[in-house]
């Protein structure tokens, strides 16, 4: 870290610091909403990291006072120290007008930590995960970029050993409770956040970070070194989105919206929208609207999985179709007028 001003070194180990104590506070075993902990911390490593880069660059991240003040008075002080950029602000000033992947995920952080701050919601930590490894892998990557490979967070983290090729009982129960009142501000925030997101964003590894762990034997002594490798993706390649995109047919993992695990039949569906239109909404008339939408496969089609999660499901267990909350709010603003109500539906408009 030689050639570095000194707050700038101060604020690279402190990022360091809390990057490495947020790794460890999620990968510990236990019921907790991990996420919650990780947040808080990983938000500390990320604003560190910023105030080292606005210092390298001979920046002061600090706030100004408003209004024309005295040369030596310019920036606001608490307790005689200036105040800093929170992390909000260093995106700003960082990233100006750019949006990319990475700032994205911050953003989705930041607004994740206010509405978490005071509750305590564990089951939401599975849906989670991608959004916290990206933030991570992201810290690293830039951490690299801006000061050098002699300050990566490799060498000090590792796999962790809390793989399970099984899903408890447990986890199934949590999937159902989030949509308790304690989770539902939450979820509505993660669920917005996503859904403003353009698709280049969405599915991006740079804003989420989710991969399929294929088990291999390795068959020589020098692949048995390490038991897990990431491969970075280009995602400026095309022949490597490609790839991807034809790996990704083969395994094909069904994200289902947070917000959308209120789950109904196609009766519980007609109720609902009746209910939002003044006109007669039968389950004919739903399905002709799947159908019209493109939602789901038909009857017994061989990829009965293959549906848009957003709106609905396939349930394997029992060999059905659920459909979600996002599906019945499409539909009761998708059918008010009569038009459209025949477009979709193929059926004249009947009022109640």
């Amino acid at each position: 870290m030689s050639g570095l001003p000194k707050p700038a070194k101060e604020n690279l180990e402190k990022c360091r610091s809390a990057a490495i104590a947020a790794v460890d506070v999620y990968n510990r075993p236990g019921p907790r909403f991990r996420t919650a902990h990780f947040i808080v911390l990983i938000i500390l490593a990320w604003t560190a990291f910023f105030h080292g880069v606005f210092y390298k660059k001979g920046m002061k991240p600090w706030y100004k006072k408003k209004g024309l003040k005295p040369k030596g008075d310019r920036y606001v002080h608490i307790d005689g120290e200036p105040k800093h950029w929170d992390l909000s602000e260093c995106l700003k000033q960082y990233f100006g007008g750019d949006n990319p992947p990475e700032r994205k995920n911050l953003e989705f952080l930041i607004g994740l930590r206010n509405k978490i701050e005071h509750r305590s919601v564990p089951e939401l930590d599975p849906g989670l995960y991608g959004e916290c490894q990206a933030a991570l892998l992201n810290l690293e990557s830039m951490l690299v970029g801006q000061f050098g490979e002699r300050h990566a967070l490799m060498d000090q983290l590792a796999i962790s050993l809390q793989f399970s090729q099984l899903t408890p009982p447990e986890k199934r129960k949590a999937a159902k409770s989030i949509a308790t009142s304690a989770a539902r501000t939450v979820r509505e925030y993660v669920e917005t956040f996503r859904a403003g997101l353009p698709s280049s964003t969405l599915n991006s590894l740079r804003y989420s970070f989710s991969v399929f762990l294929v088990p291999k034997v390795a068959n020589r002594k020098d692949a048995a070194d390490a038991a897990v490798e990431f491969i970075r993706l280009d995602e400026g390649n095309p022949a490597e989105l490609s790839r991807l995109e034809k790996l990704n047919v083969l395994i094909k993992e069904k994200h289902i919206p947070i917000a959308n695990l209120d789950l109904h039949r196609p009766s519980q569906v007609a109720a609902k929208v009746q209910e939002k239109i003044p006109y007669r909404f039968t389950v004919n008339a739903h399905a002709a609207a799947w159908r019209h939408f493109k939602i789901r496969p038909a009857g017994g089609a061989e990829k009965a999985g293959s549906t848009d999660a957003k709106y609905c499901v396939y349930d394997s267990a029992h060999g059905d179709y659920l459909y979600t909350e996002a599906w019945i709010e499409k539909l009761g603003v998708e059918l008010a007028e009569p038009q459209r109500f025949l477009e979709v539906t193929g059926l004249q408009a009947t009022e109640k």
